[in-house]
């Protein structure tokens, strides 16, 4: 999954400086709203509920921001009642991706997707199309200077983590979903400092790409994500670091 990892390890470098840090924090406050109305308001006894609130801590959200989204969510106080909707799709030279959304209205936002799909050569799958290639995990990404490889090990593999590895100057440590919060937390404790935490969707095998079907998929994705409805964009795309890198300039 060596590609895979480059493209989200370049995203995650890129999130670090990127200045539309509202933008993200308005799709972790729907997804906090939406697993707030789905359960419990209490992120202890709600378990999707934890897993968005922690995503919103891992962006920087401030407290009482996230407070305010869990009580418009259970109704405390007044708001929008968004859904969520998932769309399988393939990109360019075939890439297989999955897309999260959070939506208001669906006829629009299957609309919009549709919108960028299109402009970039890709197209709407039937459900089941791509969900089979891909496997969901806990993401956790650290810099390469926030730890040692012994001291990340010690740490991760001792809380339940299945994997720990180094590229594009970026820890990734992955995990089964179930033990995600608990690898996470140790992680915490211990004092090393986080970049992202996330519950993914990580491809078992990878479509390669270069030339203009690799831009023009670059370019895609960044649309999708771009787009306020959509949550998270996963793809099994495969391309070295430096291609995506100028691919993404």
């Amino acid at each position: 999954m060596a590609g895979h990892s480059h493209w989200a390890n370049i995203k995650h470098k890129k999130a670090k400086t990127d200045s539309r840090r509202g933008k993200v924090w308005g799709k972790c406050a729907k997804a906090i709203m939406v697993a707030a109305r789905h359960g419990l308001p209490d992120p202890a006894a709600n378990l999707a509920l934890r897993y968005a609130v922690e995503e919103a801590k891992a962006a920087n959200m401030p407290r009482d921001t996230i407070e305010r989204a869990i009580k418009k969510g259970s109704g405390e106080i007044g708001g929008e009642d968004w859904q969520d909707v998932r769309y399988e799709a393939f990109g360019p030279g075939g890439v297989a991706i999955i897309i999260d959304a959070l939506t208001n209205n669906r006829t629009r936002t299957v609309g919009e997707v549709r919108m960028h799909l299109t402009k970039y050569g890709g197209n709407l799958g039937a459900t089941g199309a791509v969900a089979y290639m891909f496997e969901q995990k806990g993401r956790i990404t650290l810099d390469s200077e926030a730890a040692s490889e012994d001291q990340l090990m010690a740490i991760a593999v001792e809380a339940g983590a299945e994997d720990v590895r180094l590229e594009d100057g970026v820890w990734t440590v992955l995990t089964a979903p179930a033990d995600y919060i608990a690898v996470k937390e140790a992680i915490d404790k211990s004092g090393l400092k986080i970049d992202s935490a996330e519950l993914a969707m990580i491809p078992g095998t990878l479509t390669e790409l270069a030339g203009e079907n690799l831009a023009k998929c670059v370019k895609m994705i960044e649309a999708l994500e771009d787009n306020d409805d959509v949550q998270k964009v996963y793809t099994n795309l495969d391309a070295s670091a430096e291609a995506l890198e100028d691919a993404m300039r």
